[in-house]
């Protein structure tokens, strides 16, 4: 991974202003991602965004911050509830974030940071809580690149089909694995044409597609940037696919385990530069892997447990870690390993580590957090990286990573180095996200209870 370049199709504050003058652009999306990963905010009028939103940005209430997936209201957070008022927040643009939509005519888009009345972070904003790592990378005089890799399930069905037919009996836009098959995408080529090409023109690197392993599963593969940029591109990326499948009369789906098969994967790539690009994770002279990267991997192996909340964060998310599956069940790393929850690839300019276990419903920004938190308390510590797996790692007998959203919970929850790392108020509220998830799934009575018991018990 070499230093990125910047990128000629994001707009300046300057470039927006023109487009809006002129009249090409009447919508400015201001927009943030919330603890779920999904882009929240406001659609404005371009005038009001000159006039107004531009200087004094805009509010909005911060139970975004404290709602569930449905955006009900729960109790638990410290941050927002019934007894302070639910108050408003600071949407802060971001100006380094303008860019583009050209599957939304006469809009762009301007991602935010959240910020109190006192003027404060919110800190358990995702982008606030990467924001911190990625300062204490800076302290180092560092900085972090790192590349998303996420895959969806595509079907023929559009949203509102799916939602009728309660996400059963759906088509898939594949009817068998097309794994890497030409022919396979090429049965959705103006879909996936479509996504490519309006993400390049909204500002993103994007490299390909290919087809995966599930009937109807794809990935867009796009280039590596600055760990903020890629974080805040790869929610936009999720947003817009939806957007434009839905243009396409089609839905697709990112969630960690649709069914019983292949589930949708987000591998995260990480690096770390020096601030003139030179290289921190491997010794030129030796021409080996550096102490540094060793003990970078060691820490986010040695926090892996700790910190899988923030890699798999629903419930839905432990259905991915079965044996045999690509996806990860053992804290193990290995040298282009995949069936390591670290795979270590590349050499010189391009070494990383490639982190397996969060799938496609993952928040980037608290996954990248927790990979660099990991890593630098590794070198923090100077813990030493053990040998490398170099069989099954499935049945190698080391540790395993929680296979339940309840066991991610309380090794999160119990950990001190996460609450070093993060802070009690982050470790605090997203214990809680955690615990809302928890009640609601154990009160639910699901497809499988009733096909089960409906008749037979």
């Amino acid at each position: 991974m070499t230093a990125p370049l910047p990128n000629p199709r994001m707009w300046t504050l300057e470039v927006l202003k023109a487009r809006i003058f002129d009249g090409s652009i009447d919508t400015v999306v201001l927009a943030f991602t919330d603890m779920q990963g999904r882009l929240q905010g406001k659609r404005l009028h371009a005038a009001y965004f000159i006039d107004v939103a531009l200087e004094s940005g805009t509010e909005g209430c911060n139970y975004l911050l404290g709602v569930d997936v449905e955006m009900n209201t729960v109790d638990g957070y410290a941050m927002t509830s019934w007894e302070q008022g639910y108050g408003d927040m600071e949407f802060r643009p971001d100006f380094s974030t303008i860019r583009a939509l050209p599957h939304l005519p006469g809009s762009a888009m301007v991602q935010c940071d959240l910020i109190r009345t006192d003027h404060e972070p919110v800190e358990p904003s995702p982008r606030r809580v990467l924001a911190r790592q990625l300062g204490r990378v800076a302290e180092r005089g560092w900085s972090a690149i790192s590349g998303t890799e996420l895959e969806f399930i595509l079907f023929n069905d559009t949203y509102e089909e799916a939602w009728a037919a309660n996400y059963d009996g759906l088509t898939p836009s594949n009817q068998y694995n097309v794994d890497y098959s030409i022919v396979g995408t090429s049965r959705v080529e103006p879909l996936l044409r479509d996504i490519r090409n309006t993400m390049y023109a909204a500002g993103m690197n994007v490299e390909g597609a290919k087809g995966e392993c599930n009937p109807g599963q794809h990935e867009i593969g796009f280039l590596y940037d600055g760990a903020m940029v890629t974080a805040d591109n790869h929610a936009v990326y999720k947003t817009a696919a939806k957007e434009i499948a839905s243009l396409h009369g089609k839905s697709l789906t990112f969630m960690a385990k649709y069914n019983e098969r292949e589930g949708n994967s987000c591998h995260i790539h990480l690096s770390l530069r020096g601030a003139d690009g030179e290289l921190v994770f491997w010794d030129q002279e030796t021409g080996a892997r550096s102490a540094l990267y060793d003990h970078f991997v060691a820490g986010v192996l040695a926090t892996m447990a700790d910190f899988t909340l923030l890699y798999a964060p629903n419930v839905n998310s432990y259905k991915r870690f079965a044996k045999g599956s690509f996806a990860p069940t053992t804290i193990a790393w290995g040298s282009d390993n995949r069936t390591c929850a670290v795979r270590l690839v590349g050499h010189g300019p391009s070494a990383r580590m490639e982190n397996r276990l969060p799938g496609g419903d993952v928040n980037p920004y608290l996954a990248i957090a927790a990979m660099v938190g990991g890593g630098l308390h590794g070198i923090e510590h100077e813990l030493e990286l053990g040998p490398a797996t170099t069989g099954n790692a499935y049945t190698s007998g080391l540790p395993t990573v929680p296979h339940t959203l309840r066991a991610a919970r309380d090794a999160f929850t119990t950990s001190s180095v996460a609450r070093a790392v993060f802070g009690d108020e982050v470790v605090d509220h997203y214990t809680n996200m955690a615990d809302v998830e928890l009640a609601a799934f154990d009160a639910a009575v699901t497809d499988w209870e009733l096909r089960r018991s409906f008749e037979r018990m």
